[in-house]
């Protein structure tokens, strides 16, 4: 979900040895299984080894500490509540002596501190969920947090805009009824600056009602890209494409879902996938980095979705399912979109533990460039494929891994080596929301469960990229 000028189509290549693909794929037990727990990173690689935490939170590599931004439950409001539960998603905006950071939190009914539903800035107040807007100064020190968008449900990865707002996104199709006022299941936009921009909050409804994970935005035609984490049947990628004449900017979507054809204005269509003269039912089929396949895109018929799910309203002959529909990012002119994980018992044609893959709006083709690891046996305790990354502005990428074994934050080099940035020493619960301040002196970054926000500084540098020595 982060823009940076370091190309990815490199680094995320696998036809190559030393790319992102390979690396990765076979350094699996340095990323995230058993392995990487009792044999750290050698010094020469990434940063070094990781330290353990006397305060049993965050392992980190020697010189680097964490400092505790937002914590649910302990932090305070401005408006004298707790900071809200489940921290996710995260864009970091550029601020008057600092960073000004737009959390995600992923509420659904049960976590122990809602986002409070206050005045103005609620969108159902039967829903628990929300954002909320933390400064911080250039050292990464909280200086306030409050409540920016409230009354919604389940958060979760969102995205940026390139005229600097955020989208959070509800990953859930929750209709009206019992504790919910309304329907849910939309994106809405998020000012970090000027907290007047997000009162009265209004669910971009022209973007889909559905379970909404990531959004990437093409920052020269403003067409939006949407990916979708749902089940039973898997989930779609999506295309919104503005109306003629239309560019963004502050306040201009907004004004859009006013107009009087606000629900429906520009075009919502699922990605369709081609190999030859055949259509790909799922993209989970590809195995081998490289594989590219033709785009078509089918349109929505009923995007609010009043009867039947947005997903179900295709054939399978139409439409290109993928499971575990993750991130989006716009680099390179075009969209990276990530699927974390496949299982046969989850309905994946074939099993993955994670692929990356890119797709050219100016060739209509996708292009997979990365697979991650070797099957974990699902029946165990194992890692699904990382499910978040932010681009390092000191070289590589960071990925967050899902807490399905053990937590960590990993770094990838631009040559394609793998080492471990930060493990999460209190539970196993995922790293969310990683994302670098504007001069690349901090890395915010999130545990979900209880929810921690933290500010990670050390000495940064391009890290270091000789093989991991075999455990």
């Amino acid at each position: 979900m982060t823009t940076s000028p370091l190309s990815r189509r490199g680094l995320l290549r696998g036809g190559a040895p030393g790319g992102l693909g390979i690396a990765v794929a076979g350094s699996l037990e340095a990323i995230a299984g058993p392995t990487a727990v009792r044999a750290a990173a050698r010094p020469a690689v990434g940063y070094g080894e990781l330290v353990p935490d006397p305060a049993g939170l965050l392992a980190l590599p020697p010189g680097f500490s964490y400092t505790i931004v937002a914590q649910a439950g302990v932090t305070r409001l401005e408006s004298g509540q707790p900071t809200p539960s489940d921290a996710d998603g995260t864009g970091c905006f550029l601020g008057r002596k600092g960073s000004v950071l737009v959390n995600n939190h992923k509420i659904g009914g049960s976590e122990p501190f809602p986002v409070p539903a206050l005045a103005g800035l609620t969108y159902d107040p039967g829903a628990r969920g929300g954002t909320t807007t933390i400064e911080v100064d250039a050292k990464g020190r909280r200086v306030r947090e409050y409540v920016s968008v409230a009354g919604t449900h389940h958060n979760r990865a969102g995205g940026s805009t390139p005229w600097g707002t955020w989208f959070t996104c509800e990953e859930t199709d929750q209709r009206a009824g019992g504790m919910y006022l309304k329907d849910h299941g939309y994106v809405f936009e998020v000012d970090p600056h000027d907290p007047s921009h997000n009162l009265d909050p209004i669910p971009l409804r022209f973007l889909g009602r559905y379970a909404h994970e990531a959004v990437a935005v093409d920052p020269y035609t403003h067409s939006i890209y949407l990916t979708e984490d749902a089940g039973g049947p898997s989930g779609l990628y999506y295309r919104w494409t503005p109306p003629a004449g239309f560019r963004g900017g502050k306040g201009a979507l907004r004004a859009l879902a006013q107009r009087p054809d606000g629900d429906t204005v520009g075009s919502l269509e699922a990605m369709s996938c081609w190999h030859g003269g055949r259509h790909v039912a799922d993209l989970a089929e590809a195995t081998e980095p490289g594989t590219r396949y033709a785009v078509t895109w089918a349109d929505v018929p009923d995007r609010d979705a009043t009867t039947v799910s947005v997903r179900e309203q295709f054939t399978a002959e139409q439409v290109t399912r993928s499971h575990q529909v993750e991130g989006a990012w716009w680099a390179d002119g075009g969209t990276y979109l990530v699927a974390g994980y496949a299982r046969h018992d989850d309905g994946g044609v074939r099993e993955h533990d994670g692929q990356v893959w890119f797709y050219d709006p100016r060739s209509e083709t996708v292009t997979l460039t990365t697979v991650f690891g070797g099957i974990v046996d699902p029946g165990a305790d194992g890692h699904h494929g990382p499910d978040r990354v932010t681009v390092s502005p000191h070289g590589g990428v960071i990925l967050a891994e899902d807490g399905q074994r053990v937590s960590q934050l990993v770094g990838v080099t631009t040559q394609g080596t793998a080492y471990p940035l930060a493990r999460n020493e209190l539970n196993h619960s995922g790293f969310t929301g990683p994302t670098f301040s504007a001069d690349g002196t901090i890395l915010f970054a999130n545990i979900q469960s209880p929810g921690y926000v933290f500010a990670i500084t050390g000495p940064w540098g391009r890290p270091g990229n000789a093989h991991i020595a075999e455990a």
